[in-house]
């Protein structure tokens, strides 16, 4: 059994490209977190988002002589983050910040690695298993989802009229969170709005997202607006309404504000986003992390604010340092 996991763990390990030829930097080690590897596995490669997580990361790490490694599957899918994560298992660093892909089918990689004393902070997504992370950090995802129905009440003057929810998919912790607190919202709050149908899908593509809108638009003339959960929603959210002539009638709220979503905004074809600050993620991660190995007090759970962005205010400095970047 022993010589079997060695060769898999030498097959990861040239995977991951990360390995540490001394033997791995395990969390098991007390002391100071300085000189210590930690490494930050983002949701998917790529996203502004998880850019900005990796920028705030990055900077705390710096100040406390961290080296920070960063890696992420190319598609938001446990299946490809999964095998990362073994990879990171064998590699053995003192701490891991993660955001999983799945609330369950990524519990046991990161039980394997939490269990070998590497130190796991969750960050922007969870796992069902609560015995999981050090600490979690996280969007307050719930009253986001509060705050895009009340963006599009505002939006609306408080007409009435039927409401979609356009998701990724089921099973993502965040996302889940989001759509909870905006039909939540809906059901309690904002009673003007009836919520059209059930929650539907775009499994991340655009194309899907507007085949969804421009059918519920035959059923349901009188739709007003849409909470799209992510980038890749609202992006076919709004090519959808475009195409059908319902811009001035269908009102688009977004989650994010990455370049792109930036721009639909810009363009008027979404007219509210929620912003997270993912920054502030990424640094109380790494703050966390260090914390748990130095036996200092970890905050085990963290509730990170969002804010709406609108055309009108995304020029104001207490809003515009929130925009998601590109690049660090």
């Amino acid at each position: 059994m022993k010589k079997i996991a060695a060769v898999v763990a030498a097959g990861v390990l040239l995977v991951a490209g990360c390995a540490d030829e001394s033997g791995g930097d395990s969390g098991s080690d007390s002391g100071s977190a300085s000189g210590k590897r930690f490494t930050l596995m983002v949701g998917v490669k790529g996203d502004p988002f998880y850019i900005s997580m990796e920028c705030g990361a990055k900077e705390k790490a710096k100040e406390l002589g961290v080296d920070l490694q960063v890696q992420g599957p190319d598609k938001f899918d446990a299946t490809l983050q999964n095998p990362l994560l073994d990879a990171v298992a064998a590699s053995r660093p003192a701490a891991l910040l993660v955001a999983p892909n799945d609330v369950k089918a990524s519990v046991t990689p990161l039980k394997r690695i939490q269990d070998a004393g590497t130190k796991v902070v969750l960050v922007d997504t969870t796992v069902d298993d609560t015995n999981i992370g050090a600490s979690r950090i996280a969007t307050d995802n719930k009253l986001g989802g509060a705050k895009a129905a009340e963006a599009l009440n505002e939006l609306l003057g408080g007409a009435q009229g039927k409401v979609l929810v356009i998701s990724t998919d089921p099973g993502v912790s965040s996302v889940d969170a989001r759509v909870a607190g905006f039909e939540e919202a809906v059901k309690t709050k904002f009673t003007n709005f009836t919520l059209a149908a059930a929650t539907q899908y775009s499994h991340n593509s655009p194309q899907t997202a507007a085949s969804i809108i421009q059918a519920e638009l035959q059923r349901s003339p009188d739709l007003v607006g849409v909470f799209a959960t992510n980038l890749f929603s609202a992006q076919g959210t709004a090519t959808g309404v475009r195409s059908a002539g319902k811009s001035n009638q269908v009102k688009v709220v977004g989650f994010d504000a990455g370049p792109d979503q930036i721009k639909q905004l810009e363009a008027g074809d979404v007219q509210a986003l929620v912003a997270q600050k993912p920054y502030d993620i990424g640094v109380q991660g790494v703050e966390q992390a260090a914390n748990a190995i130095e036996g200092k007090t970890v905050e085990t759970n963290i509730a990170t604010e969002s804010l709406i962005v609108t055309k009108d205010n995304m020029s104001d400095p207490e809003v515009s340092k929130y925009i998601y970047k590109d690049k660090c």
